[in-house]
């Protein structure tokens, strides 16, 4: 049998992020090794063992395991089909050094909402132009995860108040074509980031990037339905390139831009020039 490997890697435009890593490895055996970085993992098919400060650790099925940095670990394949796995290095901007040691006596993380946020993450690491969808899913993690390690000392979130929300709101659209950071927003508002999310969530019910995109999905409509091709639409619209505006215009309207205001069908749908059936 021929070993397999195949390794995905890039760095996102997302602060906090220092490395994307996608992998599958057959046979390949981590040797005893540390990050500079925290090592966020979950494992998608087959089962990683791994040894941390001296303990033998597995990933079992619906686990995120948390390493963290300058700790020696190794790793390598449990089952006969290797593993498959997906990891996030983030740095101490997410936790400090003051988490090292809960996260070394308990890396392994048995929570399917934190699985499940993770691998919403990726999915947003994914694609250029969903940057403020990946730091308002960081930003939940990371609370999350502190809540994991520390709860006894992790002080509750503030309760969402309807002046911070809305004033989020107004920034969101008035730089609806240009963009803000969840950083931005929160020094600009004098907020922690985890808090505007969740206080814009509890005061309109949706994400600020899930609303960015329904806003600059509409803007788009009326630029579409003025005559304005995709390509111009997708930049004035706010979107990273027209595959980015493309791919959120279909998720919310259920067609593609370049068949939503075709200049050669009436207001009724029918082909302008298609001849009336009598």
């Amino acid at each position: 049998m021929v070993a397999q490997q195949q390794v995905s890697a890039w760095r996102p435009q997302v602060p906090g992020v220092v490395e994307v890593f996608h992998a599958h490895f057959t046979e390949h055996a981590y040797p005893m090794h540390v990050h500079d970085a925290w090592t966020l993992l979950i494992v998608d098919d087959g089962a990683v063992r791994y040894d941390l400060d001296r303990h033998q650790r597995g990933t079992p099925h619906d686990t995120v395991s948390l390493l963290p940095p300058q700790v020696p670990h190794n790793g390598s394949p449990t089952t006969a089909g290797g593993f498959r796995k997906r990891v996030l290095y983030l740095d101490l901007t997410q936790l400090d050094e003051s988490y090292i040691g809960a996260a070394v006596d308990g890396p392994d993380l048995a929570d399917p909402l934190l699985r499940r946020r993770v691998g919403q993450l990726h999915a947003a690491l994914a694609h250029r132009g969903d940057e403020l969808e990946a730091e308002s899913r960081l930003a939940l993690i990371g609370a999350h995860l502190r809540s994991h390690l520390r709860p006894r000392l992790t002080v509750p979130p503030p309760p969402a108040t309807r002046g911070v929300a809305h004033t989020l709101r107004d920034l969101l659209d008035a730089r609806l074509q240009q963009g803000v950071t969840l950083d931005e927003a929160a020094g600009l508002l004098h907020a922690h980031p985890t808090h505007l999310v969740r206080a814009f969530g509890a005061a309109f019910g949706i994400p600020p990037h899930q609303y960015v995109m329904a806003r600059r999905v509409e803007r788009a409509r009326r630029l579409l339905l003025d005559g304005r091709p995709p390509t111009v639409v997708a930049t004035e619209a706010g979107f990273y390139d027209q595959s980015h505006l493309t791919r959120h215009f279909k998720r919310i309207l259920g067609v593609t831009p370049g068949r939503y205001a075709r200049p050669d069908r009436t207001h009724d749908g029918r082909d302008a020039a298609a001849p009336t059936r009598h």
